[in-house]
């Protein structure tokens, strides 16, 4: 006699601004211009300072290659994300493990610009002094 095999329940995938353990995250609430020592740079400057077309930074912004804000109107990305020629290379791979963590693209730039204790200092301070995958792993730990 066959077994007649449910398909188990699928809880929808929500991003929730609670950890596992019901603490908020304290990026959550946190808003992009509640970074005043952050330098901003507008999309036009990025553009001219990588030699590129205004389409393709906004590309990389849409690809999360960037992450981006309207920082008093104007779309802007910190300053820290940025190479001499091009994004910080790590910047993608991180970004795109917490936005599949469930955060939205403001609650990555804030867990990015913020000081994260187990790491000392900022995880996007950290990218650039090449502990990518410290960085990773914090942000992977995360989701649970």
């Amino acid at each position: 006699m066959l077994k007649q095999f449910t398909k188990p329940k699928q809880l929808p995938i929500t991003a929730s601004p609670r950890s596992a353990h019901g603490a908020r995250r304290p990026w959550h609430d946190r808003s992009v211009t509640d970074f005043p020592d952050v330098a901003w740079v507008a999309i036009p400057d990025i553009a001219e300072r990588f030699g590129l077309k205004l389409s393709q930074v906004h590309r990389l912004v849409e690809e999360h290659s960037l992450l981006a804000a309207r920082v008093d109107g104007v779309l802007k990305v910190p300053e820290l994300f940025l190479g001499e020629t091009e994004p910080l290379r790590e910047l993608r791979g991180t970004v795109m493990l917490l936005l599949d963590d469930g955060f939205s693209a403001d609650e990555a730039m804030s867990w990015l610009l913020e000081p994260e204790d187990s790491l000392g200092t900022s995880p996007v301070l950290a990218l650039r002094a090449g502990r990518k995958a410290e960085v990773r792993r914090v942000a992977q730990a995360l989701a649970f």
